[in-house]
């Protein structure tokens, strides 16, 4: 009997232990970024999630790597349970707040992985925190930098979210962030989650995507960049390979935007190879 409550003690205790632990640390503008740290290992994870996400979308990941590696994953202003108030929405400010985090938790050796518009803020976060950062890893993002959607047809879609967010959203996910093959479940927890955001928030923070440079970005970066890409939007290594030579891409097919809800095993498969296969710096 006695040995029977004191497994269960442990058991209890392991699974407290498990929890990841939740912070709050303000960023440069005083907005409040919450974030959550789980496991031990070197070189951390840091996952910065998409467009009108939050960092539970990493959840599977989480899972997995803090096995392994401390990981964080954050949720960034305007999304989650982080500040909405910030005046001015851009990348660039997204980068200072993935350094606050890092900052904040004093990572030495860092591996951001960023989906979508995490991809861009992942090589504005390394221009402020060089000496911490070892590897990017985009996520369905980042697939030619030269390409420029035609300034007319970004107005055009943003004028119909303003007009009507929640329908305009959910029709611009299901015709361009969704594959035939992605999950019901899948679907419905991202429109959900977007179509929550306030449009007032979300609106200026996509215009501020589609307006980052990123082949400007990806020109300063000079640690490995690996890129887990779906097969919906072709990769132009090529093409990237002119900004940063060490861009490399491998591609995860049969999904849509979001591999690592739709397909985690075999996305967690992939990142685990990157890692296995980064240089040690």
């Amino acid at each position: 009997m006695l040995l029977r409550i004191l497994l269960l003690v442990v058991f209890a205790f392991s699974a407290v232990q498990a929890q990841p632990k939740s912070d709050v640390v303000k960023a440069a503008d005083g907005v409040p970024i919450q974030y959550s740290v789980q496991g031990k290992g070197d070189p951390a994870l840091v996952f910065i999630h998409c467009w009108a996400c939050n960092r539970s979308f990493w959840d599977n990941q989480v899972a997995e790597f803090s096995k392994t590696h401390r990981v964080v994953t954050i949720d960034l202003p305007g999304h989650g349970e982080s500040g909405q108030g910030r005046k001015s929405w851009s990348v660039e400010s997204y980068g200072d707040d993935v350094k606050t985090v890092v900052t904040k938790l004093d990572l030495k050796r860092v591996v951001l992985v960023g989906s979508s518009m995490g991809g861009s803020i992942a090589l504005e976060a390394i221009k402020r925190m060089p000496d911490r950062v070892v590897a990017i890893v985009p996520v369905d993002t980042l697939q030619n930098v030269e390409t420029k959607i035609p300034p007319e047809q970004l107005d055009a879609i943003f004028k119909q979210m303003q007009a009507d967010f929640k329908n305009a959203t959910t029709g611009l996910l299901n015709q361009f962030f969704f594959s035939p093959t992605t999950p019901a479940a899948v679907k419905e927890r991202v429109i959900n989650e977007a179509i929550s955001r306030q449009p007032e928030v979300a609106i200026p923070i996509l215009k501020a995507v589609f307006s980052y440079d990123a082949a400007a970005g990806l020109r300063e970066v000079k640690v490995p960049i690996r890129a887990i890409n779906a097969d919906r939007v072709p990769t132009d290594v090529t093409v990237n390979r002119k900004y940063a030579p060490q861009f490399d891409a491998v591609i995860i097919k049969g999904t849509g935007h979001y591999p690592m809800l739709e397909d985690p095993a075999r996305f967690n498969q992939m990142l685990a190879e990157i890692l296995r296969n980064l240089p040690r710096m």
